[in-house]
């Protein structure tokens, strides 16, 4: 379905068509609770953005007018946490999707604050705000030569062991490195000799992983994987997720409208309606949201990234954000 619109002034003398989105997912393209913060919220109080369409670059205009939700994807959340009072007044909820890996000896992602750092985060953040908003994410997880299912698993064990009463929830992800070429070529480029995974590793991997979790005792969600994992306690996942809405936020009735959620007066509730996201993978099971990042905009620079393109289009793009913060636009252009 397409999300209403209505005309918008994007100054006193135009005005354009816009969506009128509820969720705004922010975002899976890059991160901008790390490097767009401050552009966001002041998108946000002007009330609208100007998006470009990531494959054939038509632009067009997102108004915040009717948003009840935003759900934010980072691996560095700290210089958006300023900004959470200014929402939290403005009645906009939110929660969080922070993806938390152990990559630190391991040249996939270079440009992320230091481990520790970014566990304190996590945990200040989850203390701020609640430890069921904030979504652990290992994502992705990547075998090479030096990296195998036990290594994977005690990179976990480490950051679980300092999570554990900070969150609900785990997600992980098998790298599909094959299905994205430019990540296949940035990895052997890095000289990061990557393999596959296989039914049977990601069976070993499951079993490892539920193991673990029997002293955490945290919901374990797959993201958009086809292999049934249920038998090791790992769902199938849903990022955007309408049942942990419902649970956050059934109050809103806006929100339980769209969901098509009835709420009863003893607090229980009737959902009448599933809203999939349909232009998410075959096995993601997201709601419908509009995401409003933009590839090849993240200075992260994650070796493995399939929304990046080279590193000089990134940096290129980052510096005209830079000289344009105040630009409708993520691109600053």
């Amino acid at each position: 379905m397409n999300w209403l619109r209505k005309r918008i002034y994007i100054n006193k003398d135009q005005k354009v068509e816009a969506q009128l989105p509820l969720i705004i997912s922010a975002s899976r393209s890059t991160d901008i609770p790390a490097f767009y913060a401050d552009w966001f919220i002041r998108r946000v109080e002007a009330g609208y953005l100007k998006w470009f369409n990531p494959f054939n670059g038509v632009p067009s205009w997102v108004s915040f007018d009717q948003t009840r939700l935003i759900v934010f994807w980072s691996k560095n959340p700290a210089p958006l946490i300023k900004h959470l009072p200014w929402l939290d007044e403005r009645a906009v909820h939110y929660y969080f999707q922070f993806t938390l890996n152990d990559y630190e000896k391991d040249d996939l992602e270079p440009f992320v604050p230091p481990l520790s750092s970014r566990i304190e985060t996590f945990t200040g953040l989850s203390e701020k705000i609640g430890k069921d908003k904030v979504i652990w994410r290992f994502d992705p997880l990547i075998l090479t030569d030096k990296i195998g299912v036990d290594e994977l698993l005690r990179k976990i064990e480490r950051i679980g062991e300092q999570l554990k009463n900070h969150t609900e929830k785990l997600v992980f992800s098998f790298a599909d490195i094959q299905m994205y070429r430019k990540v296949e070529y940035s990895l052997r480029r890095n000289s990061i000799n990557y393999r596959e995974f296989d039914e049977y590793s990601m069976i070993e991997f499951a079993k490892g992983l539920q193991q673990l979790n029997k002293k955490w005792e945290l919901e374990i969600g797959s993201c958009a994987e086809k292999i049934s994992l249920e038998h090791y306690g790992i769902r199938h996942n849903k990022c955007i997720d309408d049942d942990l809405i419902v649970r956050l936020f059934k109050d809103d009735q806006l929100l339980m409208d769209f969901l098509g959620v009835k709420v009863f007066a003893d607090g229980s509730v009737e959902k009448t309606k599933y809203r999939k996201d349909k232009g998410q993978r075959e096995f993601c099971g997201c709601i419908l949201s509009k995401d409003i990042g933009a590839y090849s905009t993240c200075p992260c620079l994650c070796t493995y990234c399939y929304a990046n393109g080279t590193k000089s289009t990134v940096l290129a793009n980052y510096k005209k954000h830079k000289q344009n913060p105040l630009d409708d636009s993520i691109k600053g252009v």
